[in-house]
């Protein structure tokens, strides 16, 4: 684990540098991100309103044996989901679809040696394939999350109103938000975005072999990146809580 995290982490510094250096290609910055939020945004969307339906059953449940009142916990839904449950199941979806399509890109690429053609041609792989990736990534999550918490909000609301016959908006009360909870997911969403790529790039170009190496670099690629997000949730949580935000 330390060794991928060290590997994780020189990647990313030298990425970052190779794109410093050699000049950042808006242009497949912008591919990067038109891909992941195509791709990711219904994905995301769905997966959420399920998500938000689910949270809210369970909630009508509980309610029902303490308070009897469904909407009394609306507000206490939407900071959770806003600060928590967004950001995290947002990069985890993300994650499976993005993660996946790196690693097999690349690691395709590394099988059929067209990343050492890259390197004999004078151009640097990590500032051409990596880098874009990872500020794609970096501003389309914040993005995704914000897909995320709306598409939750929205799913509660019609749980709420349509099937419970309570009031929804209570659902969208933001009276325990406070401009903590808005950082937290934040730097969630921030932090997750610039991992993934990382962590399925580095599976994606260590691939070497033929298919079943691909194969294995998308199945680690995935694994890692959810992984990492996990722990990136906790990290970010125990340090808002330490300086009490």
């Amino acid at each position: 684990m330390i060794q991928t995290l060290g590997a994780q982490a020189l990647l990313f510094t030298r990425s970052l540098k190779s794109a410093r250096r050699e000049g950042v290609m808006w242009r497949e910055v912008l591919r990067q991100m038109a891909e992941l939020g195509a791709s990711s945004s219904l994905l995301i969307g769905a997966g959420m309103a399920f998500f938000g339906t689910v949270m809210t059953t369970i909630a009508y449940a509980q309610a029902r044996k303490y308070t009897g009142n469904i909407t009394v916990v609306g507000p206490a839904y939407f900071e959770l989901i806003l600060r928590e449950f967004a950001p995290m199941l947002t990069a985890l979806l993300a994650a499976s679809r993005q993660a996946a399509s790196t690693s097999a890109e690349l690691g395709a690429m590394s099988v059929n040696e067209q990343v050492e053609a890259l390197e004999l041609s004078a151009a640097d792989p990590l500032a051409e394939l990596v880098a874009p990736r990872i500020i794609a990534s970096t501003l389309t999550l914040p993005l995704l999350t914000v897909v995320g918490t709306w598409f939750a909000t929205l799913s509660a609301v019609a749980t709420v109103t349509y099937v419970f016959g309570a009031d929804g908006r209570a659902f969208m009360d933001p009276a325990m938000v406070d401009p903590g909870d808005v950082a937290c997911a934040l730097v969630k969403s921030i932090v997750c975005g610039a991992f993934i790529p990382v962590a399925a790039s580095l599976r994606g170009l260590r691939a070497k072999g033929g298919a079943s190496a691909v194969g294995e670099a998308v199945t680690t690629g995935v694994v890692e990146a959810c992984m990492g997000c996990l722990i990136l949730d906790f990290l970010v949580a125990a340090v808002f809580l330490i300086i009490g935000v």
